[in-house]
């Protein structure tokens, strides 16, 4: 139940381009390049995928990392 509250949160957040955890843009995240996709990390310590066709991001999957 809880989980159906914070899920449309979250993918309000990441539309906006921010972090789930924090709050802070996803822009000021250390970004690196991991099997040609590029991770964002952001100050909390939370792992995202950026995809620039479509200007968005995703939580990182544990295969992934």
């Amino acid at each position: 139940m809880i989980k159906n509250l914070i899920s449309p949160i979250q993918a309000w957040l990441l539309s906006q381009g921010r972090c789930v955890g924090c709050g802070t843009t996803l822009h000021k995240g250390r970004k690196k390049i991991v099997r040609n996709k590029t991770t964002v990390t952001c100050q909390c310590g939370r792992i995202f995928i950026y995809n620039p066709k479509t200007n968005s991001y995703r939580r990182a999957l544990f295969s992934e990392i």
